[in-house]
This record gives C-alpha cells, sequence and structure tokens, in this order.
C-alpha cells in the first residue's frame, strides 16, 4: 500500500545493494519509493501546528531543557527542531492519522525485510524497548539546525531520512551532507519522496544540515528520521 513496487524488484534491490557498497560513505538514495498520494495525505497532517514541539540537544546532553540550552555554549548545541508528537490525542492515532499509520508501517516486518535485502543484513526491533522511537518525524525553519555528527551506536546498521517538502527550491538550503572524503563531501538535496538510506558505521557517514535560507517563520524542511537495529 505504501510502496512503489515497480522501485522494489529484485532487480531493483540488487542494483541499491551495489550503489551501496561502493559509495563512501555507504549509501543509496531513491527517488519515489512510497506511493505519493499516500504521502500526500501525511504531509497534510503535518502542517497541523498543534503537533509539534521544539526539541534541544547538546553534544554531552540529549533532550535538554531550555535552562540547560541557555547555559551550553553556542559551539556545543548540536540540534535545534521540531519533533513530532505522535499519539498525543484522540486526533493523533493510527484510525485517523494517515501519518501515524505512515510510521507503523516503517517499522513493520514488511519495510525492515526490505532494508535487510538491500544492507544484507538481518534486522529487528526484538531488542528495543520502544521500537516507534527509533522512527518520527522531523521539521526545521530558517533559525533551526542539525550539525554535524554521526549516528553510529552499538547494533544500529541503517539510518533513513525521508524527506517531504513539495516543490523544493534549490536556493532553500537545507541539503543533507555527508562528510565523505578528504577532498569529496556529498551533499543530498531534500527533494519530495526523495529517500535516503545509509550505513552509520561507515567511513565518512558524518554529517549536517546545511543552513536553511528561509525568510518567513511558518516556512519549514520536513523530514522522516528512522534507524533500524540487528537482531
Amino acid at each position: 500500500m505504501w510502496l512503489n513496487h515497480g522501485l522494489i524488484t529484485d532487480n531493483a534491490l540488487s542494483a541499491y545493494r551495489e550503489t551501496l557498497l561502493g559509495a563512501v560513505p555507504n549509501f543509496v538514495v531513491i527517488d519515489r519509493l512510497f506511493d505519493e498520494a499516500k504521502l500526500d495525505q501525511v504531509t497534510r497532517i503535518l502542517r497541523q501546528p498543534q503537533y509539534w514541539q521544539t526539541q534541544k540537544h547538546t553534544y554531552s546532553a540529549l533532550y535538554v531543557d531550555n535552562a540547560q540550552w541557555q547555559q551550553t555554549a553556542g559551539d556545543q548545541r548540536f540540534v535545534h527542531r521540531d519533533v513530532w508528537r505522535r499519539g498525543s490525542d484522540s486526533d493523533n492515532k493510527s484510525d485517523a492519522n494517515p501519518a501515524q499509520d505512515f510510521l507503523l508501517f516503517l517499522r513493520s516486518n514488511e519495510f525492515r525485510s526490505l532494508l535487510s535485502r538491500i544492507f544484507n543484513t538481518p534486522l529487528s526491533d526484538n531488542n528495543l524497548a520502544e521500537p516507534e522511537n527509533n522512527t518520527n518525524y522531523f521539521r526545521l525553519r530558517g533559525a533551526d539546525f542539525v550539525k554535524q555528527h554521526v549516528d553510529e551506536s552499538p547494533g544500529r546498521k541503517v539510518c533513513m531520512l525521508l524527506y517531504l517538502n513539495r516543490d523544493w527550491d534549490d536556493s532553500a538550503g537545507g541539503e543533507l551532507t555527508f562528510i565523505g572524503t578528504a577532498d569529496d563531501s556529498i551533499s543530498i538535496a531534500p527533494l519530495y519522496n526523495r529517500c535516503v538510506f545509509f550505513d552509520p558505521a561507515s567511513k565518512g557517514s558524518e554529517h549536517w544540515v546545511e543552513s536553511l535560507n528561509f525568510d518567513r517563520t511558518d516556512e519549514y524542511r520536513y523530514n522522516v528520521t528512522s534507524w533500524y537495529w540487528s537482531e
């Protein structure tokens, strides 16, 4: 229902794996992987402001409050963005909300099996206490940022970024940039229905989000971030 099945044939999956292994870092970009009519339903939900709250991380601590944030030096501030509050009320449950349905699909056996074939490694949520915390929507406005970092963690095998920005303007910035090799960083524009999958332990996978060039405070860059773990 969610997938564009023409892009997940055996030949396509083999090609994705070949691309993944030949890149530094090990990554692959797949455009139009998901059904766009279904994603349009998701993006309509994401435009509703009541489901979002600000999230702040420093390099030394996650989920800091405003007092901690103000006491942190600017060069130690790692993330400032909004996170989607899943399941916060009756309007934000699976039976009423395509955005919630999509998050559930991204943690389904069907989708993990697909990723397992691309990365040639078994993936499972069996060892995660709260698997849903590893998949969610995020948005950034002009003053927000995600600075340079690595996603590597014991047992974490796959990172996914899916962009939900219809008619994205190239001048807006907001590219995902991998450090890559010493003289060749890699920037990827956050185009609608573009998926980036990468191995967080691979060489050159350190990454950040380029600054956004938004004039209005109601402009956002939307994405899904999802992490997957070994069995």
